[in-house]
């Protein structure tokens, strides 16, 4: 492994907090049904002023041919360029107090290298938990509350969290492995996935990106953020129920799944995993068709259409 260190680039002046912060991590280039992580990361960055603590070199992480970073063409010449940024900065919650973030494109490459450098930064930022976020799309209705998979580097991190299923062998990601080699290290991680119904995984779905925020509040004793996500998650919910209206094949759809969760949701509540819901294996499919997509329209299907 090339030095993790020669990988990022840690502003001047930059201090530690003694009593340790909190880092959010968000990396979009992996499944992120629902635009959950998205939505959640602009709702964090809204009205605040980030400060740059360190950067890391994209042009080492970055493939520019599958993810090609805009150009702006002017009349006769290329006049801006919006390159990838991943980098930690510094935020604040709606009660002022300092956390961290974490957002930017999945490393393409160096995943390793990438997870050795973010343990450094971890260190060297006196970072006491690492959160991280994402959306996965599952076969559940709209119309029923948002479950979360939880996980964590320990148990009692999560408690009070139910498990959806048990192993499940899926696409890796880079935010996996981080978490999987901060916990080697000893590192407190803690990862929250919101289950997104599979017929809206490709829209914009803000409720999903609120639960994200509601879990990582609780977990962190922030307080962040969901105002505006959840006046847009109100306007999501209206456009949903029109369309459920006007389509009685969708209508089928939504029950069908309602008969489902509910099943599932009595079986959990008398102690156990029953009912339907996707097996483990189901799931790791569900995220390999949704990463085969993320080629296609970025509109996708419309609600109730085939994928």
């Amino acid at each position: 492994m090339l030095d993790p260190a020669e990988l990022y680039r840690v502003e001047e002046g930059v201090t530690a907090d003694p009593d340790g912060s909190v880092l959010l991590v968000v990396l979009d280039g992996f499944v992120d049904a629902g635009n959950a992580g998205r939505l959640a990361v602009e709702a964090l960055r809204e009205g605040r002023e980030p400060t740059v603590l360190a950067s890391f070199d994209t042009d080492q992480l970055v493939d520019y041919r599958s993810r090609r970073p805009p150009l702006t063409f002017d009349t006769d010449r290329w006049s801006a360029y919006d390159p990838p940024v991943l980098d930690v900065v510094a935020l604040t919650d709606t009660a002022e107090a300092t956390y961290l973030l974490l957002a930017g494109p999945e490393p393409d490459t160096q995943w390793e290298r990438f997870a050795a450098a973010t343990e450094q930064l971890v260190r060297t930022l006196n970072v006491r938990l690492v959160v991280t976020l994402q959306g996965i799309p599952m076969a559940v209705p709209h119309t029923r509350p948002i479950g979360v998979t939880a996980h964590a580097t320990r148990k009692d991190l999560i408690e009070g969290h139910e498990p959806w299923f048990a192993e499940a062998q899926v696409p890796g990601s880079a935010a996996g492995l981080l978490e999987y080699r901060l916990g080697e290290a000893g590192i407190d991680v803690v990862g929250f996935a919101v289950h997104v119904p599979h017929y809206l995984a490709r829209a914009e779905y803000p409720q999903a990106a609120r639960t994200l925020l509601d879990h990582t509040a609780v977990a962190t004793g922030l307080y962040l953020p969901t105002e505006e996500l959840t006046k847009s998650a109100e306007r999501t919910d209206a456009e949903i129920s029109e369309q459920v209206a006007n389509s009685a094949e969708v209508a089928e759809v939504v029950s069908a799944l309602e008969k489902q969760y509910d099943s599932v949701a009595a079986g959990r509540a008398a102690g156990g995993l029953v009912g339907d819901l996707p097996s483990a294996d189901e799931l790791a499919a569900e995220v390999e068709r949704f990463l085969a997509d993320q080629d296609d329209d970025k509109n996708g299907p419309g609600l109730g259409e085939e994928r």
